[in-house]
């Protein structure tokens, strides 16, 4: 295997691919953005242009950002085993501001949280004036209050600094493509899909399946009591000329909760009195959207996810919409059903069945189960744990908030979980969305979705955790007749429009079309390789 060759980089530690090497010549010169599927290398590519970079400009500063702690961790660790230099300094929000400020000594290599610079940056107590390179992983996240927006208009008020974007999954949406471009000031873009010539050599395959499961009876009759509730509400909307019939959905009514809360505030900025029937539509879209999340958890996470929803709900502080939907009839009675209901969603046993079924087969394997909810990995765990089945060897990993009783992980234990998982004295990975983005696990040959997930940037970021260094499978699990349909087909749809979208770009670049806030943009740097027909 030929590796890179540069005098930064440690002999014989990057593997050389000729489509990191094109990519990483471009990002050098000029400020791009990089979109090619995860598992391909993209911090490689990183690497290669920091490396250019401490050569070129040795007294300069490198910063790569990170959203996450664990994926800081894992890059300062790439860095220190990959770059001829100082070790790098590692910012998360562990190190005090004031500890912050006596550890910048120009040149360094920098890898920290965006939060970590962004705040330093508001204090002028971050040296951005010394840096010549600023690397945005995951740079899909450009958008909005997010610190990225931040720390991109900082570099462009001062040194200007190469940047380089890296993302698997740019989004849905050229607009949203368009904010990052501008927050980023990018210039460039270099995408590559699993197709093109020069990147499929290295495409592991990743087979995708959905596995439907039935709904038993006793929780489709409590769906049914909650959608009655939701629909109470919703008719009272209708009333109101709040909102048209059949609007029953999530979408419909986030957008009325908006535009009712901006009504109270410009009426309170006016210091007028909110219109007529305002108060009344608020509380019923409060108590409609607490009746669809109900009616969510117990049709795709199960019965114990709507017991503990319906007891945090009762704990509460009592507000109109709270007492509306704790009120109403037909939630009164899921309240009761629940009491004496001792019954498992089946996506459980379903998980139970895939993984050990999974690791039985290949006692080598390592398994991600994702799931959107904290207390559905708390079940899988206990569920995994009552097997008592030695080739089975869960745990969690999560977040660092804590809620009440539900304790978060912290960066050390996560980082310690994640070692354990490389290592294999765990086996199987229970998640949340924390170990979507990013996370270098090489050796992952099963990914399951407890749920499916609408958003397509996370789509791609779970199943991206499988496939690296071998072919990986999917599992997508579908609860029959529930929103989990809907889910599923949504997010193959805006995966491949996606696609389509990137393509769109492409000829548009080729034809010298190219509108608004995309000068420039080329899917293959060899252009020996034409576009596919």
């Amino acid at each position: 295997m030929a590796t890179v060759e540069h005098p930064r980089i440690r002999p014989g530690v990057l593997e050389e691919r000729l489509y990191q090497s094109r990519i990483a010549e471009r990002a050098v010169e000029r400020n791009t953005l990089v979109v090619v599927p995860t598992g391909l290398g993209k911090t490689a590519i990183a690497l290669r242009v920091a490396a250019e970079f401490l050569r070129r400009e040795p007294t300069r500063s490198i910063l790569l950002l990170a959203p996450t702690r664990p994926l800081v961790v894992q890059h300062g660790k790439s860095v220190t085993e990959s770059l001829l230099a100082p070790p790098p300094l590692v910012l998360t929000g562990a190190v005090s501001a004031a500890h912050r400020a006596t550890l910048f000594h120009p040149p360094q290599v920098i890898v920290a949280t965006p939060q970590v610079v962004a705040n330093d940056l508001a204090r002028g107590a971050f040296p951005i004036d010394t840096v010549s390179l600023i690397v945005f992983d995951e740079a899909h996240r450009a958008v909005g209050d997010y610190p990225y927006v931040r720390i991109g208009e900082s570099n462009r008020a001062g040194p200007r600094a190469r940047v380089l974007a890296m993302t698997a999954s740019p989004g849905s949406s050229l607009p949203t493509i368009r904010q990052v471009w501008a927050n980023l000031s990018l210039e460039h873009v270099e995408y590559r899909t699993s197709d093109d010539p020069d990147v499929a050599p290295f495409v592991h395959g990743i087979g995708v399946e959905a596995v439907e499961v039935t709904v038993p009876a006793e929780v489709q009759h409590l769906a049914v009591r909650l959608r009655a509730a939701v629909r109470r509400q919703t008719d009272r909307l209708v009333e109101l000329h709040r909102l048209p019939v059949g609007a029953v959905s999530r979408r419909p009514l986030l957008e009325l909760g908006a535009r009712l809360h901006a009504e109270v505030a410009g009426a309170r900025t006016r210091r007028e009195p909110a219109p007529a029937g305002v108060w009344a539509a608020i509380t019923a879209q409060a108590a409609a959207m607490k009746g669809i999340h109900a009616l969510e958890l117990v049709e795709t996470q199960g019965v114990e996810a709507l017991r503990a929803f319906l007891a945090r709900q009762a704990d509460l502080k009592a507000s109109p919409s709270l007492r509306a939907f704790l009120g109403d009839p037909d939630v009164v009675e899921v309240g009761s059903r629940l009491r004496g209901l001792e019954l498992e969603h089946p996506k459980v046993q379903k998980v139970l069945d895939i993984v050990g079924e999974q690791l039985r087969g290949s006692p080598e394997s390592r398994v991600l189960v994702f799931t959107q909810y904290r207390q559905t990995a708390d079940l899988l765990l206990k569920e995994f744990a009552a097997q008592a089945d030695p080739g089975i060897r869960a745990a969690r990993f999560v977040g660092q908030a804590t809620h009440g009783e539900d304790v978060g992980m912290s960066q050390r234990e996560q980082v310690e979980q994640l070692r354990s998982f490389r290592s294999g004295m765990v086996n199987c990975l229970i998640a949340t969305s924390v170990a979507e983005e990013g996370l270098d696990i090489p050796n992952t040959d099963l990914v399951v979705f407890y749920e499916p997930v609408p958003d397509v940037i996370r789509s791609i970021q779970r199943r991206g955790r499988t496939g690296r260094a071998r072919a990986g499978r999917v599992v997508v699990l579908v609860a029959e007749g529930t929103r989990d349909v809907g889910l599923q087909r949504s997010a193959r749809g805006k995966e491949r429009r996606m696609h389509e979208m990137l393509e769109r770009i492409e000829a548009e670049a080729r034809s010298g079309s190219v509108r608004g806030p995309l000068p420039h943009v080329v899917q293959r740097s060899l252009e020996e390789f034409p576009p596919s027909e």
